[in-house]
């Protein structure tokens, strides 16, 4: 995996990624409640939960906790729980809006079914 200069990664064996859109989307979102973009982050977890058993949380936190891998790309820092690291390694996120609908997402390779609304997987 290639990263540039300004993408940096606390585990270089992650494989977290994230999209521009993604990136510039939260980034906005946490300037615009007032955090700090250098020192917080949108942290990205799997919880139990969903018509298939598991489904993906995401919410803005102002530090990382001390186990949590950390990946920056395009300026935006993820936190992940080394729980979640097990099911969403590889995994991409992006932001996509459209006429319909518009939010962040989660292109993830380790899922094996996803529910018919799209909202919870299995690994």
């Amino acid at each position: 995996m290639s990263t540039d200069a300004a993408d940096a990664e606390t585990d270089p064996g992650s494989t977290i990624e994230v999209t521009p859109s993604a990136a510039e989307e939260a980034i906005s979102l946490m300037r615009s409640e007032g955090m700090d973009v250098e020192e917080g982050g949108l942290r990205l977890f799997v919880q139990q939960g969903g018509c298939a058993g598991l489904s993906y949380g995401m919410r803005f936190d102002t530090e990382p906790e001390d186990d949590d891998l950390i990946v920056e790309r395009h300026g935006l820092r993820v936190f992940v729980d080394p729980a979640s690291e097990n099911y969403i390694g590889g995994s991409t996120l992006d932001y996509e809006s459209g006429l319909q609908a518009a939010g962040f997402h989660v292109e993830n390779p380790n899922v094996v079914s996803e529910c018919g609304c799209g909202e919870s997987f299995r690994t």
